[in-house]
């Protein structure tokens, strides 16, 4: 099982659903990987074409499937409303270890409601495991 780092780069979200009627939206997106949790910033009165250009990391694994972006329009004196949301398939970025700002759709009650732009990078921990077997188990270390 590989471990590490797993860089997400929020770049910015198109056409999605104003949620506020009388005034542009303040979009945030809510990122989750497993149990971890982490919020972007507020992008006051950017409607539905935010940008955030913000980068996120969580520490993973290679049995983590997705990563999933809720999107949210803050709300001030009710609560927020949901936008949308987007689940980004890993195993790639596991296989490749970086891609570049990729568009992924944002649904809603499965339908399209528009889209959000995301890089990923994952760099792998180094494992002491093996280094630790080589040690107990001969190699240059005991011989003379």
């Amino acid at each position: 099982m590989v471990r590490g780092k797993l860089e997400v780069l929020l770049v910015g979200a198109k056409g999605l659903e104003n949620t506020d009627f009388l005034c542009k939206m303040d979009p945030y997106a809510v990122l989750t990987c497993r149990t971890q949790e982490q919020k972007s910033s507020v992008a006051s009165g950017k409607g539905s074409d935010p940008e955030w250009n913000e980068s996120f990391v969580f520490t993973v694994s290679d049995s983590v499937p997705e990563l999933t972006i809720k999107l949210m329009d803050s709300d001030t004196g009710s609560s927020d409303d949901f936008v949308g949301e987007a689940t980004i398939p890993l195993e790639a970025v596991f296989f490749e270890g970086n891609i570049p700002p990729t568009v992924y759709n944002v649904v809603k009650d499965q339908k399209y409601c528009g889209e959000i732009k995301i890089g990923l990078s994952f760099i792998a921990e180094e494992t002491r495991g093996s280094d630790f077997l080589a040690q107990r188990y001969g190699g240059w270390n005991e011989s003379s």
